[in-house]
């Protein structure tokens, strides 16, 4: 799991079945101070993220556990908005 920020979103009319749903978000990875860390990435948005926002991505199989999502096409998913960074 990762902080992250969310600079955009991605538009895709022909996609997975599994994917039906959920939002493409585009986030950038920042560190403990909020700063860029890494490069973008997509990520499917579980909790209605907007783009401006920090948030909390998950990776991996860790994000398919529920029961309604075990047969879906992601790996990098958000999982919670981040209200504020204490360090």
């Amino acid at each position: 799991m990762y902080l992250a920020k969310v600079i955009g979103n991605v538009v895709a009319t022909k996609k997975s079945d599994t994917l039906l749903g959920y939002k493409l978000m585009i986030v950038q990875p920042v560190d403990a101070s909020l700063s860029p860390d890494h490069r973008e990435q997509v990520a499917a948005d579980y909790v209605g993220a907007g783009v401006g926002e920090y948030v909390l991505v998950g990776t991996g199989s860790s994000v398919r556990v529920e029961e309604n999502r075990k047969g879906v096409t992601i790996d990098l998913a958000i999982i919670g908005i981040v209200d504020s960074v204490i360090i």
